[in-house]
């Protein structure tokens, strides 16, 4: 028989606080920096100290803290990164649906993409629910112990679940996981054959959040951090090669960039935490387009300035750039700047 993962009343009113205190994510930095583009070791930190105590949550006064430390992450390893922030987030929503944090010793996904060839539903049960179908882009689930999950009710809804990926009723299907980047990072279909599921929020309640949107601009501070080493390179390149002046115009394009990124990010953590955002996912989609320029540049210049020599004899930059350009693609830029524009408020900016 399945376990599902138990989750102790709570309400909203008395969600759990963050513990973070800065030694568990210096231990996991420290694994980051030793152990780069290798899951495995990651996970391991991750069973190993408290969920609650890597960052402070988003929306709880350190937003920012929380943003500077995803972009560390990322600026150490990107892998580190991809396996960090679905587990952080997982601990987010929870606290924001009003759960208790998850134990120690488990690690999370939080596998919400939709697939038109993998469908799951969720299927009341006595006064339960079960999981049945498969789902899609499920990014380490062979790996994990727990995931949240979104699957379709009988009434078309979406909801949002916990679930035990090591109940014998789920199944990590073999992915034949070609990608040069996030090699570490599989992220395969799921079946779920009647897997004891615990909801968490109501229909609709993942997607309609504000949370929901934090944790998109936390991703963009991963990829944020992910460009600052190419930066590095150019800059230094530039010191090698002062007469260099296509060299230098590349990387003062690229810093123009990324402080503009930086300063979306910082402004972004600000208004959350003041509850001054106005509308989330205008504030989330401008921050994450605003950061996905920079990684386009950042991109570009690696390939045209420093050129085939880094990228065909840097392991560690030719690494990061097949990295990073896996991990951006999750972002839409059509699709992700028509959404922002149907945000857009009459009247336009205003200083």
């Amino acid at each position: 028989m399945s376990r599902s993962y138990s989750i102790p009343e709570a309400t909203a009113q008395h969600a759990p606080t963050s513990t973070a205190d800065g030694s568990s994510f210096a231990r996991f930095l420290s694994a980051a920096s030793s152990w780069g583009g290798s899951a495995a070791p990651l996970l391991a930190v991750l069973r190993a100290v408290e969920p609650g105590s890597l960052l402070p949550l988003p929306g709880a006064g350190e937003t920012d803290e929380r943003l500077r430390r995803l972009a560390r992450v990322g600026e150490t390893d990107l892998t580190a990164a991809r396996v960090l922030e679905p587990h952080l987030d997982a601990v987010a929503i929870l606290a924001e649906a009003g759960e208790p944090l998850p134990e120690r010793g488990t690690t999370w996904g939080v596998f919400a993409a939709e697939a038109p060839d993998a469908v799951l539903q969720a299927i009341p049960s006595g006064d339960g629910w079960l999981l049945r179908g498969r789902k899609a882009w499920c990014s380490l689930a062979g790996e994990l112990t727990s995931a949240l999950v979104t699957a379709t009710t009988l009434t078309g809804e979406r909801r949002m679940f916990a679930v035990d990926l090591t109940a014998h009723e789920v199944t990590a299907e073999h992915a034949r996981w070609v990608a040069r980047g996030l090699t570490e990072v599989v992220s395969g279909p799921v079946r779920f054959d009647g897997a004891v599921a615990t909801p968490v929020g109501g229909d609709g309640w993942y997607l309609d959040r504000p949370g929901f949107r934090w944790g998109a601009i936390g991703v963009a501070a991963c990829w944020w951090g992910g460009c600052l080493p190419i930066a590095d390179a150019l800059a230094a390149r530039v010191r090698r090669r002062p007469d260099d002046e296509l060299g230098a115009a590349r990387a003062g394009e690229l810093h123009r960039a990324l402080d503009a990124g930086r300063l979306a990010l910082r402004d972004a953590a600000a208004r959350i935490d003041s509850g001054t955002v106005g509308d989330a996912a205008l504030l989330s989609h401008s921050v994450r387009g605003t950061v996905v320029d920079a990684v386009v540049l950042a991109l570009a210049a690696a390939r045209d300035v420093l050129g085939p020599a880094a990228l065909a004899f840097d392991e560690s930059l030719a690494r990061r750039c097949a990295d990073l350009e896996l991990y951006v693609a999750q972002y839409h830029r059509g699709r992700d700047d028509a959404s922002l524009a149907r945000h857009l408020p009459e009247g336009g900016l205003a200083w």
